[in-house]
């Protein structure tokens, strides 16, 4: 391995090139004056009153991009470290290869993964996001998961970004319950984490034992010693082998950027609607047409409802009733009432307006909350099935929900490109500790051709589906188990003290997160004064 390492050691010593610096400065200009011209674009047609929520906007997009920053150190190493220690590539090209790739993935992401992990928070700090404990919330989230990952990757352990953003919503959601027992305010949505929670701790089983598995098949199949012995000096794979380990690496990054940029998209969309709600609290890309389905949707599933309305229920303030049945998931027949109220206020104000566009700047905040509190009442519906729906009034409410989502859960290509930077980025410059970890410190003995493919190729699985299904794994931690998958099915032996770390930096990421975001809340909250 000695020799292998030293020839490796040398190519990662050596810096991109003249030529690599320019592209890579060219790149990053031209994304910065993109994003930057469509956001001054979008803000145009704000009128504040002060400088302050441009102040506040500036920061808190800032801080977003260092999560995804940081991000990039980890996470998308991964996708290169097996191409790099089995001489596929270049280094640096293979870094550069798999940041255009990432790039693709962000740009082609749905958003499902983003909204997804925003639907953890409590619902009263998403509704009054624009408020101190609004901004509180979204601080503590970002500044706990930046100094977690920042520590993790000094130590060179590949260590989840995506677990850490999710502690830091469980501690942020611990500490607002705590924070608020006398107003009955809500913690966390714990069956929603529970789902996020099942889909991180299994990812890594399975990239162990499918990687494992995959290479022991590969081996009876494809018989071939050269494939699962060490490269020898600076020899590349077979032709055949060097272009699969491309194709998962390619595939991995691709997943990654659609999957893990998600995770900061969710955040900085929070971050736009409290800033500037009148830019981005509504889509403005929805048009006449669909505004005016929109409005015999909304008149459709409000009679419908009205048919499951009891004679009993009274309700007061329609959008409190139903974000007390979201905080406690307590159904109860006022509930259906406010929930039929909500829906007919919503398409009587889509029909009085006529365009999304044209909602006044000082409605539009309460508009897109009436919208999400109903969608977030309708999914907890499906999950529990309470009330039961008729098969056509389920699909009528699946059809209403569809357009609600269009007009509030979406994310501006700006938004993307921005993330997808910040990622690159964070690539390029904090890559190769992890890389090393994962390519030198986890076997024994060198990363063969054939574990690097098996490993690679689950990871692109796994992560993959995880982003078909809308749910954030952690491609560290597929990748990194893979790896390990291999070398155990290779019996080329642990290096214990490594999966040690690794895996005491799994079990303390969650509570870590959890504490540090937590208490990031308490003095954000306190330094911000009381009050929404």
């Amino acid at each position: 391995m000695a020799a292998g390492t030293s020839v490796l050691d040398s190519k990662m010593a050596a810096g991109p090139g003249r030529l690599g610096v320019l592209i890579g400065v060219v790149v990053l200009v031209i994304g910065l004056v993109y994003v930057g011209r469509h956001l001054l674009t979008d803000l145009s047609g704000v009128h504040a009153e002060s400088w302050l929520p441009y102040a506040l906007l500036g920061v808190a997009l800032l801080t977003a991009l260092a999560f995804e920053f940081v991000n990039g150190f980890h996470d998308t190493a991964n996708a290169v470290a097996t191409v790099i220690y089995t001489h596929t590539m270049e280094p640096h090209v293979a870094v550069i290869w798999s940041g255009m790739w990432n790039f693709l993935g962000v740009l082609a992401s749905s958003g499902a993964v983003a909204f997804g992990i925003v639907s953890l928070l409590p619902v009263e700090l998403i509704l009054q996001v624009g408020g101190r404990a609004g901004f509180a919330m979204v601080f503590a989230l970002l500044v706990a998961a930046i100094i977690w990952n920042l520590g993790t990757w000094w130590f060179g352990l590949p260590a989840s970004s995506s677990h850490t953003l999710i502690g830091s919503i469980i501690g942020v959601g611990i500490a607002n319950q705590l924070m608020s027992v006398k107003t009955g305010t809500s913690g966390v949505d714990w069956g929603q984490a529970t789902n996020i929670g099942k889909s991180l701790v299994l990812s890594p089983i399975v990239g162990f034992f499918f990687a494992a598995m995959l290479l022991i098949v590969s081996k009876k199949l494809i018989p071939n010693k050269a494939l699962y012995q060490a490269p020898k000096g600076n020899e590349p794979p077979p032709f055949w082998i060097r272009v699969l380990l491309m194709i998962t690496c390619t595939g991995v990054s691709f997943f990654h950027g659609s999957n893990d940029g998600q995770k900061g998209m969710g955040l900085i969309m929070l971050i736009l609607i409290g800033t500037v709600p009148t830019a981005y609290a509504v889509n403005h890309a929805v048009t006449y047409q669909q505004t005016q389905d929109f409005v015999a949707v909304s008149t459709q599933t409000a009679d419908m409802l009205n048919h499951y309305v009891s004679p009993a229920a009274v309700v007061g303030d329609a959008r409190e009733e139903v974000t007390d049945y979201i905080r406690t998931k307590q159904f109860t027949p006022n509930t259906m009432l406010a929930l039929r109220n909500l829906v007919n206020g919503i398409g009587t104000e889509m029909a009085l307006y006529r365009e999304l566009k044209a909602v006044p700047q000082d409605k539009v905040r309460n508009f897109r909350n009436d919208m999400y509190v109903v969608s977030e009442a309708l999914r907890l519906m499906n999950k529990t099935h309470q009330p039961e729906f008729s098969t056509a009034d389920a699909a009528i409410l699946a059809n209403y929900k569809k357009h609600v989502d269009n007009a509030t859960k979406f994310i501006p290509t700006w938004v993307k490109v921005a993330v997808a930077l910040a990622l690159g980025m964070g690539t390029m410059i904090g890559w190769k500790r992890i890389v090393v970890t994962v390519g030198e410190k986890i076997g024994k003995d060198h990363l063969t051709y054939a574990q690097g493919a098996a490993a690679e190729i689950t990871a692109m699985a796994t992560i993959g589906a995880a982003d078909w299904f809308g749910l954030p794994v952690s491609t560290t931690h597929v990748l990194s188990s893979g790896v390990a998958g291999t070398m155990a099915a290779n019996h080329s032996g642990l290096q214990m003290s490594t999966v040690r770390n690794l895996a005491l930096a799994w079990v303390l990421t969650l509570p870590a997160s959890i504490c540090l975001a937590a208490s990031l809340f308490w003095l954000f909250s306190k330094i911000g004064g009381s009050g929404s």
